[in-house]
């Protein structure tokens, strides 16, 4: 099981600019790969790497992606992100199996459920996704799937209270199950990997028991 020590920004701001925290999740490097073919039938791998850090209110991701495909068809809040290309963080705030799913496109549009797996998720009120902060690298305009050697990045800043069965309260010193994903459900090169292994016969991201381990200090 990976297990990852997330550091916290330091900010002058509370609610520092996505600019700002675009480039001082560059600052930490290449970051941690999401690089895990769990499916053989699934061999294709993009580059895809992300790097983490905290805040008072918020957390911060940003993906950086590199693949063959690139597609962003969906443009309305919990639409089906998972069908273009699209970067995932799913993530259970406690031991109680509850988990939440966040899921991007290359234009930020988002799609969020919460639930216990599969069987149960339900999507979540628009309000609180969109109150996600996204900045991305190819605008917000929707578009047909394009090839070639195409890189794209996008910065999340995800407050607290996105996880809105869970009080988390301050991070530090703390610790989150999660796990992070790259798919494209419906792309000419369709692709499913992970950063923590899922050991699983088919593709299934709904498996709270394969999260990795967020240690917050």
């Amino acid at each position: 099981m990976k297990t990852i020590e997330v550091s916290k920004l330091k900010t002058a701001e509370i609610f520092p600019s996505m600019a700002e925290i675009s480039a001082r999740l560059d600052e930490f490097g290449e970051g941690h790969a999401i690089d895990a073919v769990n499916w053989k039938e699934f061999s294709y791998k993009p580059d895809v790497r992300f790097n983490i850090a905290w805040g008072e209110h918020e957390i911060y991701i940003k993906y950086y992606v590199r693949e063959s495909n690139v597609k962003a068809e969906k443009s309305k809040t919990n639409e089906m992100v998972c069908e273009d290309s699209c970067v995932e963080f799913f993530v259970s705030p406690a031991d109680d199996g509850l988990y939440y799913n966040l899921e991007f496109n290359p234009i930020g549009t988002a799609l969020m459920g919460s639930g216990h797996g599969r069987h149960d998720s339900a999507r979540a009120d628009a309000g609180i996704v969109d109150g996600i902060r996204r900045l991305t690298s190819m605008g917000n305009e929707p578009f047909g799937e394009r090839t070639g050697d195409m890189r794209w990045s996008i910065t999340l800043a995800i407050p607290l209270k996105t996880f809105f069965h869970h009080e988390t309260g301050n991070l530090k010193g703390k610790s989150f199950r999660a796990n992070f994903y790259k798919c494209g459900d419906k792309l000419s090169n369709p692709h499913f990997v992970t950063w923590n292994p899922v050991g699983t016969e088919r593709p299934d991201y709904h498996r709270p028991e394969h999260f990795g381990i967020l240690k917050f200090v």
